[in-house]
């Protein structure tokens, strides 16, 4: 897959130039409670990350793209598609826009290419989200692409010494 193209953004594969950039974000702790991440990434870890990303989906379960601002080709986020099982048609989807590009409609754009690549390309036939109840701007998002609430795991997320329950929303193609 070279990129899937929206109005305003590129979906792409991760490129050697994106070192920074995910170094940048996948250091920021503000994302960690997002991607269960507990220690900094080194920039070797994240190059050799880069490295691998040559795997197909169906090899390595899971898919990492970068969001591209079309105009500028500013990296502005990340995609990922994780748990991909192709026996039962299904992954989990995950979004990440640097907040200096959020509320400029950069991830619902995002978020529509990749559920029509997902069903179409992939021909998976469902997908889902873990969301934080407090994250109001995501659950907005996904609920606008038809994503329903299946499920809540109380107290399910350790956040700052108190606890979140995150909600599991899913998304069946019909």
């Amino acid at each position: 897959m070279q990129k899937l193209q929206g109005k305003h953004i590129n979906l792409r594969a991760l490129e050697p130039e994106d070192l920074n950039f995910l170094f940048q974000i996948e250091n920021n702790d503000t994302f960690w409670e997002v991607s269960h991440t507990q220690t900094p990434f080194s920039k070797y870890i994240l190059k050799q990350y880069i490295e691998n990303s040559y795997q197909d989906i169906f090899e390595a379960k899971q898919l990492r793209l970068i969001i591209e601002e079309k105009s500028t080709k500013d990296q502005i986020g990340t995609i990922d598609l994780f748990d991909f099982n192709p026996q039962h048609m299904r992954a989990g989807i995950g979004i990440l826009i640097h907040p200096d590009y959020q509320q400029k409609g950069y991830a619902s754009e995002t978020l529509s290419l990749l559920i029509n690549y997902s069903f179409s390309k992939l021909n998976l036939h469902q997908l889902y989200a873990n969301i934080t109840s407090d994250n109001t701007k995501s659950i907005s998002l996904f609920t606008k692409y038809n994503f329903k609430k299946v499920g809540v795991k109380t107290d399910w997320i350790l956040s700052e010494g108190k606890f979140k329950d995150e909600i599991l929303f899913q998304l069946i193609k019909h």
